[in-house]
């Protein structure tokens, strides 16, 4: 996976997010700050724009200027999360210029370790990391079992959109929903909603431009 690559899963997550504002927003609503959805469009914007106005020569390059704008654009606590899991993404990959399905998975648990350190939380707390830690673990564990790039995606995306949906009955420990207690429960963590949207890009980019998607009639 080359530069152009992770420059369209960018693309493609600015899309899936600005067609899931509302509804991230609503999901905010019910146990935060009723933001979520509206930020996160605004981030990946400009996140566009920024790789529209200074492209980078590697992947690692792309994930590190989309994670520093994240951090710079977005409020509350997802600019810092999710810029933060994107520039540990980046630089796990380094200065390659083309990067394997083995080391994209590296590189995401890489972005989760980093989350888990800024944000302190673990998996069942509510958060992005419900989605987040379970496809990278599918992600990782599809490659080992010796799955392709688009297997492996396709893996991460349904664990994280299954990790999402598990949100719903818990009760938040962290971030802004934990000061509702048990009022928490019955609604799905926005953060690891979005979550999904970002891996399911992820597989809808690697689908596209598979040899598999290329000889379907």
């Amino acid at each position: 996976m080359d530069t152009r690559f992770f420059v369209i899963w960018m693309e493609e997550i600015t899309a899936a997010v600005r067609a899931g504002r509302d509804h991230l927003t609503r999901l905010d609503a019910a146990i935060g700050d009723a933001d979520h959805g509206t930020n996160l469009d605004r981030g990946f914007a400009a996140v566009a724009e920024a790789l529209a106005a200074r492209p980078p020569d590697t992947p690692g390059g792309v994930l590190v200027l989309a994670g520093s704008t994240l951090i710079r654009k977005v409020g509350g606590a997802s600019g810092p999360l999710y810029g933060t899991a994107f520039r540990d993404m980046g630089k796990a990959l380094g200065d390659a210029a083309d990067v394997s399905a083995a080391e994209l998975a590296s590189a995401l648990e890489a972005g989760l370790a980093g989350v888990r350190r800024l944000g302190g939380a673990e998996e069942g707390d509510k958060t992005m990391v419900d989605a987040l830690a379970p496809a990278a673990r599918a992600m990782a564990r599809t490659v080992d079992a010796g799955g392709d790039p688009e297997e492996a995606f396709a893996a991460a995306a349904a664990a994280a959109e299954e990790g999402a949906k598990a949100t719903v009955p818990l009760v938040a420990r962290k971030g802004r929903a934990s000061y509702l207690g048990a009022r928490s429960a019955g609604h799905e963590d926005p953060g690891a909603a979005s979550t999904a949207l970002i891996v399911g890009a992820l597989r809808a980019v690697a689908t596209r431009r598979s040899p598999r998607s290329e000889s379907r009639p």
